[in-house]
């Protein structure tokens, strides 16, 4: 099922959400944040912890209604509670399982399913001969082939020189928590068409959300993938308590191992110091949002990866990236000892202090080279 919003924020068009199967799906209940900050709880009391802060229009499904309060479930799969006079009714929040229907009269498609599910998305698209831009926010290597988002998209709807339909990809540091709260955000929307680019960032950019324009959309995507599997190396070493230095170090040479990668594709090295490569590294590397670097912080606890993606709830990029970087770059002759490592200890079980003793264990080089 496809949960579809017509927005306001955005005048004219409509966007798709998210894409999820939905057992009983014809009785689905989703609804929509009315008040600008809303309170979202563990529990079903106002004097338990909470969970974190949604704004105005965030959608949610609803699981259990005892009436007063509300069980919810958010995009990411997270679960909390909700009072209902929070969440009216929406009638701007739609459930579509007909894809023709959902988009059949936008005129701008946001697509944020996950980067299993965009290739399938973008079949789909096609078929129906629809040639309204596609703009994506997922981030990843698709899984089999180590194709980033940009280059599925190549292959799916065809270059844009050609088709006249334009895509790109709209990246950077940004929680969704915060950004429903309007806390202010910054973002880079890249696409290869300039002049497109433009007309649509000056769209998205207002009010708390400033949107940057690029053309690099190579370097864009590289970004947004790898930087997941270096915050799980980052939450590996605050779950360790290896302290702020070490974490500083793996920022910093994870972003050395970024740039070789992405150069190596043709992305260009500025976008690498930019919102979507060193600002995005940043954030998921500390913020407390982070679902990769949660992934790091429980696997130093103790937990097995399996332990940690139930217990987890929602989707983390980064450890379905690290095998398809690590093939990749043995393809590209690519040097990505961090990767490297942290896909040791998802896939094949090495603890995660073997693996820190294997990297700090590393011959002596220069930092440049």
């Amino acid at each position: 099922m496809r949960l579809v919003q017509k927005t306001n924020f955005f005048p004219r068009y409509f966007f798709i959400w998210f894409v999820c199967v939905i057992s009983q799906s014809a009785y689905a209940e989703f609804r929509s944040v009315a008040s600008a900050k809303t309170i979202l709880y563990e529990a079903p009391s106002a004097t338990t912890k909470r969970v974190y802060l949604v704004g105005e229009g965030y959608p949610l499904e609803i699981i259990v209604n005892l009436g007063d309060w509300l069980k919810v479930r958010d995009p990411y799969g997270t679960l909390s509670w909700a009072e209902s006079k929070n969440l009216p009714f929406n009638n701007q929040l739609i459930l579509e399982d007909n894809l023709s229907e959902a988009i059949h009269d936008a005129e701008l498609i946001l697509s944020v399913v996950p980067t299993s599910g965009f290739r399938a998305i973008l079949k789909e698209i096609k078929s129906l001969n629809y040639k309204a831009p596609v703009i994506w926010a997922n981030k990843g290597l698709e899984a089999g082939t180590a194709k980033l988002p940009h280059e599925v998209a190549m292959e799916e709807l065809g270059d844009p020189k050609k088709t006249g339909q334009h895509w790109g990809a709209l990246s950077g540091p940004s929680f969704a928590a915060e950004l429903v709260r309007s806390l202010p955000t910054a973002l880079t929307l890249a696409a290869t068409d300039e002049t497109f680019t433009q007309s649509l960032a000056s769209i998205i950019h207002g009010n708390n959300l400033r949107v940057y324009t690029s053309q690099d959309v190579i370097g864009v995507s590289v970004g947004g993938a790898l930087k997941n599997v270096i915050a799980i190396a980052a939450g590996i070493s605050d779950g360790m308590g290896f302290g702020n230095n070490a974490r500083a170090a793996l920022i910093t040479r994870g972003l050395a191992e970024i740039t070789r990668f992405g150069m190596s594709l043709g992305g260009q090295k500025d976008t690498f110091m930019g919102l979507t490569g060193a600002g995005d590294l940043i954030l998921t590397c500390t913020g407390d949002y982070s679902r990769n670097r949660e992934v790091g912080l429980r696997l130093a606890k103790g937990q097995t990866i399996d332990e940690v993606l139930k217990g987890l709830g929602h989707v983390a990029e980064g450890v379905y990236t690290a095998k398809e970087v690590v093939n990749r770059a043995k393809a590209l002759h690519v040097s990505m000892p961090i990767t490297h490592e942290v896909n040791q200890v998802l896939s094949f079980g090495k603890s995660p202090k073997e693996a820190v003793i294997d990297l700090l264990g590393r011959e002596q080089k220069s930092e440049i080279h």
